[in-house]
């Protein structure tokens, strides 16, 4: 163990709709378990999260939503929880639009929250599809051949060049509207499907990209996660891989392990260090057909598994930077790769559809399970298993009463347009997981200039 003051609050900010997210709640529990006052502002009750042992208090986000271009609501937000919290605190933003949000009003509450120090609008330039593109291609960091189309006709032959399917992305996915049918990353399968989607960008916010297609396998998909002092240096990094995800082989960790990998380990800690990055990060990479990691995400915020990357005297990324902020030691990490994390209602799923395909099921070797870390399941904290396992049973049940409700005399094909839905090219099957990560071997996103752009 080490020594751990926890006299400064903390206020976990996530202003992604998900009561199933799983970093919240190991989040909650790691600073909670060494005393730490902790604080969340998510959706109204907090959902399972809501439920732990560990969690002071549960406040609403911005009234009426948040608009990502005018902050102003999450800065109103934010002031009123700091004025019934009633002292500084360390503000952890949870999802991408947080990071991005909290960026922007972070001037105006030094002295209210203890937040990383970026450079002007890093965490919106590394989650901007483009912006990374243009960095990894700057800093020599692998990454999927992408094109960015100037227009429609531009966009079909670009899908024919990169050999279809191809994926594509929106530039800026936090900027998507609601209901509208779009999706941040779509598998394209026509040439035709690339002209259309083109065509729909004043109504998505922001730029196409389409890159090439990796495809997924039994060892493509890895993950860095670290969290860093200013001027990018590490206080506790890791590389881990997903041994079952969800979707299967395109979504969030349902089952990962901490496996130490120099190449993916080299890239993240360069990009960190030229970024002069402060505080948590969590990119994904794939490997392609010759063996390259290639960057596909970053997130500025912490992984949903974070958990996963924790030493022999308990620290993770997120106690490390609550230490960093609060001006205490962090320790020299302890112990490293080995260890499993298992997201179980998700891993159920991903177990039960990937034994239904040909290829092997990955399971928790049995020498290790000493070693794994669930990430709802805590003897300590029981209520926040029991509250997500009656609400995920519930919403299947609900599911399949609707469905055999609209089956009609005929049935058979009613079922099958009531599951039609289950697309490849991002569509997200029940439960909805986070919206992160790469999905259907999407890689990582691309400069942009007026004129087409192929990077490599």
């Amino acid at each position: 163990m080490y020594a751990f003051d926890g006299h400064v609050p903390a206020v976990l900010l996530r202003l992604d709709r998900n009561p199933f997210h799983h970093g919240t709640l190991g989040a909650v529990r790691s600073l909670g378990r060494k005393g730490v006052e902790v604080h969340a502002v998510v959706e109204a009750g907090g959902g399972p999260v809501g439920r732990s042992r560990y969690l002071h208090a549960v406040h609403a986000g911005p009234a009426g939503g948040l608009d990502p271009e005018a902050p102003e609501a999450l800065l109103e937000c934010l002031v009123g929880v700091s004025e019934r919290i009633g002292r500084p605190a360390v503000l952890v933003a949870m999802d991408d639009l947080s990071a991005i949000a909290v960026s922007r009003v972070a001037p105006m509450l030094t002295d209210r929250f203890r937040i990383p120090h970026q450079p002007d609008g890093l965490p919106e330039r590394v989650a901007d599809k483009a912006e990374l593109s243009r960095l990894c291609a700057r800093w020599d960091v692998p990454h999927p051949e992408t094109v960015i189309p100037a227009s429609g006709g531009e966009a079909a032959r670009a899908a024919w060049r990169l050999g279809l399917p191809v994926v594509a992305k929106w530039s800026r996915p936090w900027l998507l509207p609601a209901g509208g049918g779009l999706r941040s990353t779509t598998l394209v399968n026509t040439a035709a499907e690339a002209r259309r989607l083109y065509e729909r960008s004043a109504e998505a916010g922001s730029r196409l990209l389409l890159q090439r297609f990796l495809p997924a396998g039994p060892d493509t998909d890895w993950f860095f996660h670290g969290a860093f002092a200013r001027g990018g240096r590490p206080l506790l990094a890791g590389s881990g891989r997903k041994e079952l995800s969800w979707p299967v082989r395109t979504g969030l960790t349902a089952v990962g392990r901490w496996l130490a990998d120099p190449a993916v380990e080299e890239s993240g800690l360069r990009l960190a260090e030229r970024l002069g990055y402060q505080g948590i990060l969590d990119l994904d990479f794939r490997r392609d057909e010759r063996g390259t990691f290639r960057l596909v995400d970053f997130n500025p915020r912490p992984g949903a598994q974070f958990r996963l990357f924790t030493d022999d005297s308990g620290l993770d990324v997120v106690q490390a930077m609550y230490l960093d902020l609060t001006g205490q030691r962090v320790p020299t990490p302890s112990g490293g790769p080995g260890r499993v994390f298992v997201a179980e209602n998700y891993a159920l799923l991903a177990a039960v559809r990937a034994g239904s395909r040909p290829g092997p099921v990955r399971t928790v070797p049995r020498g290790e399970r000493g070693r794994t870390e669930a990430a709802w399941f805590a003897l300590d904290d029981l209520l926040p298993f029991l509250a997500m396992l009656g609400a995920f049973l519930g919403r299947g049940l609900g599911k399949g009463a609707r469905v055999l409700r609209g089956v009609p005399a005929q049935g058979r094909r009613t079922v099958r347009a009531v599951r039609a839905p289950r697309q490849r090219g991002g569509e997200r099957a029940w439960p909805r997981p986070q919206p992160s990560g790469p999905a259907h071997g999407a890689p990582p996103e691309a400069s942009a200039e007026p004129d087409e752009l192929v990077t490599r």
